[in-house]
């Protein structure tokens, strides 16, 4: 197997299970200013920290339609 095989084989590997995601410039120039000042170690931990912590907000909701109105409330569904 050719080095550049080897390589684009370990990066399939990285990458599995993975998913990508746009944001637009701004956001992003944002996400790494303060992913870079809080310490964390990439822009993808900073990520995934701030989803897992939303997240959990809305899973303490006990029911369907209170997730609902927090969604509504955050402004992810109309």
């Amino acid at each position: 197997m050719s080095s550049r095989a080897k390589r684009l084989a370990r990066q399939g590997e990285e990458n599995m299970g993975k998913e990508k995601i746009k944001l637009d410039k701004s956001l992003m120039d944002k996400v790494r200013k303060y992913a870079e000042m809080s310490g964390y170690s990439s822009v993808e931990e900073f990520i995934t920290h701030c989803l897992e912590k939303e997240i959990a907000k809305i899973e303490e909701s006990d029911s369907e339609e209170e997730i609902k109105k927090k969604l509504k409330g955050l402004g992810y569904i109309s």
